[in-house]
């Protein structure tokens, strides 16, 4: 998933490139000159910088930058596997436009932040094991809440537990690796 962080907590103000904040100002000035190409044209380089400008509730915008996170212990279907859709989509609805909690563990080799996740005070992993979107990914964390929480949606035929042998993501991803290498 993907999360921006706004560049106001002072955690993260002091790492932005100064291109970037001066092209954040160039923007401001030629949106409030209405020249919205140009105004766009920046933003697409800023975008490419690892950054975005967020509207907030008050109309006003502020500079966020992008993170991508790895949820650690569980593993959700993949777009195209059945359940993969439904995954992504309650994932959003838990998460879209709310603050969160990010507790960031290491880097995978992909180079995302694999992490722990709270919304309002609620374990996102919990909720996404509870109602059956996810599987605990044993490989890398051993957590037992989590294998429990598996365990209760499974009991309940939730989410992907209503199949009677959902595939597994790692094993769906490693058959399409092998066809696409010729295996």
């Amino acid at each position: 998933m993907t999360v921006y962080v706004s560049t106001t907590d002072p955690r993260e103000s002091s790492c932005v490139p100064t291109e970037v904040q001066v092209a954040a100002v160039q923007r401001s000035e030629a949106r409030a000159e209405r020249d919205y190409t140009k105004a766009d044209a920046i933003h697409e380089k800023i975008i490419e910088s690892g950054y975005r400008l967020l509207k907030l509730q008050n109309n006003e915008e502020t500079l966020a930058r992008k993170y991508r996170i790895r949820l650690r212990g569980i593993d959700a279907p993949e777009n195209e596997m059945p359940y993969g859709k439904e995954a992504k989509e309650e994932l959003t609805k838990i998460v879209q436009g709310q603050r969160l909690r990010v507790l960031v563990y290491e880097e995978d080799q992909y180079g995302r932040s694999v992490a722990d996740i709270y919304c309002d005070g609620k374990f996102v992993q919990e909720l996404m094991l509870k109602k059956g979107f996810a599987w605990h990914y044993t490989t890398y964390d051993q957590r037992p809440e989590l294998a429990r929480w598996e365990r209760e949606a499974q009991a309940e035929r939730v989410g992907l537990w209503a199949s009677s042998n959902p595939e597994r993501p790692w094993e769906w991803r490693r058959r399409r690796n092998n066809r696409s290498e010729g295996g």
